[in-house]
């Protein structure tokens, strides 16, 4: 069917699922090129009169993947001057988020053709970026290119990511070094666009090249090279040590953004800090005392969770007490009480990662009132507070699209399969009982059906390998909360201090880094 036979058309409702599927994938196409709002309307509509009729996953990955393609042309439109662009709540971004991930998660998703996979993982990624979430925008590129290495438009909005979290740094060294990553991804793409040119949209190699030449107007990518050696660094004194660190560094662990770009012995020590900040005359460092203590607390988390999956022996604690076997699989001990502490541990991150923010943006909430759910708005269903969506704040902007993961329905709902229900989890381990199960969780039954007589009706059940899942993912998205926190924290300095006057005053106040043998129990 030719388009204009597509564009005839009043509905796709007497068509066959797969024919009208690539009905709407012409028209889609066709209004972006058009920019035609009204056609990507109708699009739409078309969408939602095939859905029922659709009979495989695989049908409908592709149809979320037309839908993300007809919110992102809206998106285009109507944001396209710089305050709409900036607004932090995007219900165009919010509906390419879902369509994007709903594909993504579906059963047949890694069964589906590789350059379709390819696709909505450089999608997502590319909208990911944009609300400031560049940490987990560059893992989802990643998997695109882990897919097929030559999909050159995943690696060539890779490269213009991680300049994107180039300019949130605070330290000049590690924005050199993105920069010349940058720069790699950009160039490597170029290359392969003429051999691939399927894999994208060739017309836009001059933006990506000016981006390129951009990078190498602004830096010395000969010397940075020449001085970055990431994996000339020792990783322990002995064998548990480096074990451990090559874990962090493989699963991106550390508190330290060049662990972004890989698993390099460089990035193998938490140096993340705050940056420089201006208070008033006389106050203690109280922030500084208050990200330690944040800081301390993953580490330790993260510490807890190697400990709990990485051992399998009975720990000494754990002998001679006595346990009854409840016939379902339970699975008790130390190492599982560990994983539940990290997880514990690191959700509650989250909530003392709103308290920071309530006394460092002076937004004047009641302490009984702070949590990470509420405290970007004055009230739950009102607008985001000016303190932030004012604030051109990329970072900040990525806190708040993370608090989305976990708090707000249909967000939360399709995030990654292994991070679904963490809230319920976490109010479970602090409040009420959970049970984890060392093989399959009881299923409750259909009505009607037999009643399982080991079915334990007071607990929140999960396997343990479900709970060692989820536990890593709560440690990564607060590793990727404080990242945000320090690099907001950043930008609003700059801010301030472009708005301080030129004869503002400041004065410096030097602190000494603690010593690790000062660590030790006095």
């Amino acid at each position: 069917m030719d388009i204009e036979e597509v564009v005839s058309l009043a509905t796709v409702a007497t068509l066959a699922p797969d024919d009208a599927l690539q009905a709407i994938a012409q028209l889609v196409d066709f209004a972006l090129d058009q920019g035609d709002l009204a056609l990507t309307t109708k699009a739409l509509d078309w969408c939602d009169e095939v859905e029922s009729r659709l009979t495989s996953d695989s049908q409908r990955i592709h149809l979320d993947y037309f839908r993300a393609n007809a919110w992102a042309h809206r998106q285009s439109t109507r944001h396209a001057d710089r305050s709409a662009a900036w607004a932090w709540d995007q219900e165009e971004l919010q509906q390419q988020v879902y369509f994007l991930r709903r594909a993504r998660n579906s059963p047949a998703f890694d069964q589906f053709p590789v350059l379709g996979r390819c696709q909505v993982l450089t999608n997502l990624a590319n909208q990911f970026d944009t609300v400031g979430r560049f940490i987990e925008a560059r893992m989802l590129w990643g998997d695109a290119l882990s897919a097929r290495p030559e999909f050159w438009i995943a690696r060539a909005n890779r490269g213009r990511g991680l300049m994107h979290y180039a300019h949130a740094l605070y330290d000049p060294g590690h924005t050199a070094v993105f920069a010349l990553e940058a720069h790699k991804d950009l160039v490597q793409a170029l290359r392969h666009i003429d051999e691939y040119p399927e894999f994208g949209d060739p017309s836009l190699r001059a933006f990506f090249s000016a981006a390129a030449r951009a990078i190498e107007g602004h830096f010395d990518l000969q010397r940075i090279a020449a001085d970055y050696h990431p994996d000339q660094f020792e990783l322990g004194d002995g064998e548990d040590e480096r074990r451990y660190r090559n874990w962090c560094l493989r699963e991106s662990l550390f508190l330290n953004p060049l662990n972004d770009l890989g698993p390099n012995a460089i990035a193998a020590r938490d140096v993340l800090t705050l940056p420089d900040f201006v208070t008033p005359v006389g106050e203690p460092p109280a922030l500084v005392g208050f990200f330690n203590q944040l800081k301390q607390e993953f580490v330790s988390a993260r510490w807890l969770f190697f400990e709990g999956v990485d051992r399998d022996e009975v720990h000494l604690s754990d002998r001679g007490v006595l346990l009854y076997n409840t016939l379902d699989y339970p699975s008790l001990g130390l190492g599982v009480e560990k994983v539940k502490m990290a997880f514990r541990m690191s959700y509650s991150l989250l909530d003392k990662i709103a308290f920071f923010l309530n006394h460092y943006m002076k937004l004047g909430i009641p302490e009984k009132r702070i949590s990470f759910r509420h405290v970007w708005r004055e009230k739950e269903t009102g607008p985001v507070r000016a303190e932030f969506s004012a604030s051109e704040n990329r970072p900040f902007r990525g806190l708040y699209w993370l608090s989305k993961d976990l708090f707000e329905k249909g967000i939360k709902d399709l995030t990654e399969p292994d991070a679904r229900n963490l809230h319920e989890l976490r109010n479970h381990l602090e409040h009420k009982y959970v049970k984890v199960h060392s093989m399959s969780v009881p299923t409750v039954p259909t009505a009607g059906s037999a009643r399982d007589p080991v079915l334990d009706n007071l607990a929140h059940s999960v396997s343990r390998s479900d709970l060692e899942r989820r536990c890593l993912r709560i440690l990564k998205l607060a590793r990727a909360a404080l990242i945000y926190l320090s690099l907001g924290m950043h930008k609003e300095e700059q801010r301030r201090r472009a708005g301080a006057g030129a004869d503002a005053v400041l004065a410096h106040m030097p602190l000494i880094e603690m010593e690790d043998e000062w660590k030790r129990r006095w």
